[in-house]
């Protein structure tokens, strides 16, 4: 009901529906050519496609997009097929460079209010004041002898800031080798600024996360920020810098410096201590999803050259709703298959394997249903075989459980005790089942890229269920039914019939041998084939026995008396 509730509540007032979403193969979806952006002369390579192929298609699973295409088209071209219709933050994770770099500020028009900072800040709100407009005359043509020397600044550089417009450049449009300073803007058009050559590179970034901001007392400051963790050699470079930028005061324009995702600052903050711990923190304008957004580029590193769209289209169902209907069609008949081969089995017992895949099959769905409209997951053709499949792994699970109940009960317990005492031991075999079955579905999902983990998300899945169902649905009903007269009394229709099964046990502190009953007789060649190999030999033994051997094999006075007996005499 806990299911059924979440994915109502979804259907009213999360735009979710009743039935899971489909992936490319069966819904369709678009179609992303992405081009390089090359400069001319240059080229790109088949491990610098290789490299941008696996960056986007970790981009397109941490947004939750699942079944998606990622592939090259000839020597320069990426096609990204994703089902459906993608939102814009999704478009533009799989365009974006992410080249992040570091360059210190060497002019600008105004201070900027944002900070940056690790656990070694101490004034987060600190900011610089406005940058006066430099005397170029006074500009002497000598060679910078840092980044952040003012030399950097040319007239040619100088005329270019003057006459930028901001509202004209696009995030990768304003690119600079990373040896040389650039006039470039805030991202939201705000500020312009000179800047000095790259000092930390983006690839030296280890880990990225987003996260609210906490004061020193731990208590949430509502505002969204990124948190960096760089390499070894990141942290170095970083604390290098701090140091020379921490030396300026905030005063001076030259202690602030500039993050820059894509030849756009993202934040200008001022360095208000040298951190040496290598975990800065951006801070800005950010809200949860772009906080996110720009964390996940980060994390799963930049490309190794710029792409633009080339071209985007709808694309039809490569399968469809045919081979939907025939995958759900086959899911059917392996269904019925099971119940027809449970009932012949298992008798009236049969019934609870039918009831227990059902109840399995409902929480399945709205399982299946959840995780495609809250966690991005698609429901591939893949995915229905992998549901298939747990069909037979669900159905083993309950014919361990009814095995072993036949095994207690040919052992001489009363069925309460039986089914207790065969959950114990079926217990442990379902366990060490269904564990093998998970850690394969782990390692497919892991190793395996597109439709494969459609597969093995739903074996997973189905395998956990399976072992819910089994401990909080099958076993208790068992439980249920061990009390009623009809299966205590072992009624021939009920799958627990004694005498079909060869138990030993006839009542409290009452034996017999097991019965070897003519092969014309059904219940005896049940019994013969549900003896173990023990009770075989030692039937083979009794039979052997009562062989003329010219000693008494037996003291009971009426060998063939159905009344039991205990060492020659009457109970």
């Amino acid at each position: 009901m806990g299911l059924v509730g979440i994915t109502g509540y979804g259907v009213a007032f999360l735009d979710w529906t009743w039935t899971p979403k489909l992936a490319l193969d069966l819904e369709g979806g678009t179609q992303i050519t992405l081009e390089p952006k090359l400069e001319s002369g240059q080229t790109v390579t088949s491990e610098q496609l290789d490299q941008a192929v696996g960056i986007i298609r970790q981009r397109v699973d941490a947004s939750g997009v699942s079944e998606a295409e990622i592939t090259t088209q000839g020597d320069r071209n990426i096609v990204v097929s994703l089902p459906g219709t993608p939102d814009q933050a999704t478009r533009d994770r799989i365009q974006s460079s992410a080249k992040l770099e570091f360059r210190p500020v060497l002019l600008t028009d105004v201070a900027a209010t944002s900070a940056v900072g690790g656990e070694d800040e101490t004034d987060p709100s600190a900011s610089p004041s406005a940058t006066p407009s430099p005397s170029l005359e006074s500009q002497p043509s000598v060679e910078p002898t840092d980044a952040s020397d003012q030399n950097w600044i040319t007239p040619a550089l100088y005329d270019t800031y003057l006459n930028v417009n901001c509202d004209d450049l696009e995030s990768g449009s304003n690119v600079a080798p990373a040896d040389e300073p650039l006039v470039t803007c805030e991202s939201d058009g705000s500020y312009k600024y000179i800047l000095g050559p790259t000092e930390v590179e983006g690839s030296t970034i280890a880990d990225a996360s987003s996260g609210i901001v906490t004061n020193s007392q731990g208590a949430s400051t509502g505002q969204w920020a990124v948190n960096i963790e760089f390499n070894g050699k990141g942290t170095d470079e970083f604390a290098d810098v701090t140091t020379r930028l921490f030396s300026y005061g905030t005063s001076d324009v030259r202690n602030r410096f500039a993050i820059v995702l894509d030849g756009q600052v993202i934040s200008a903050p001022s360095t208000n201590a040298v951190i040496t711990d290598g975990k800065p923190q951006i801070t800005g304008s950010f809200n949860q999803e772009t906080a996110k957004v720009l964390a996940d580029q980060l994390k799963f590193g930049a490309l190794p050259i710029g792409f633009q769209v080339q071209s985007s289209e709808v694309i039809s169902a490569t399968l469809g709703s045919t081979q939907l209907q025939s995958g759900l069609i086959a899911g059917l008949i392996g269904l019925i298959l099971v119940v027809i081969y449970s009932l012949f089995q298992y008798r009236l017992l049969g019934l609870v394997t039918v009831a227990s895949l059902v109840v399995a099959a409902v929480v399945t769905y709205f399982v299946i249903v959840i995780m495609s409209w809250r966690e991005g997951y698609r429901l591939s053709l893949a995915g229905v075989a992998g549901l298939i499949v747990a069909i037979g792994f669900t159905a083993d699970s309950f014919i361990v459980y009814f095995e072993r109940i036949r095994d207690e009960l040919r052992d001489g317990r009363m069925l309460v005790s039986a089914v207790e005492a065969g959950w114990k031991r079926a217990l442990r075999t379902i366990f060490a089942a269904k564990a093998v079955n998970l850690l394969s579905a782990a390692v497919l999902f892991i190793l395996a890229i597109g439709n494969v983990r459609g597969f093995a998300l739903t074996l997973g899945v189905t395998t956990i269920i399976d072992v819910i169902i089994v401990v909080l649905f099958t076993h208790p009903v068992l439980q249920l039914l061990a009390t009623t007269k009809y299966f205590q009394a072992g009624h021939k229709a009920s799958g627990l019939d004694p005498n079909a099964l060869g138990a030993v046990y006839r009542g409290r502190a009452q034996f017999r041998t097991p019965t070897l009953a003519p092969a014309k007789s059904g219940a005896g060649r049940e019994a013969a084939k549900r003896q173990t190999i023990a009770e075989r030999k030692a039937a083979g033994t009794a039979i052997a026995g009562d062989a003329p051997t010219g000693k008494p094999t037996s003291t009971d006075s009426n060998p063939t008396s159905s009344e039991p007996t205990v060492d020659g005499k009457d109970a």
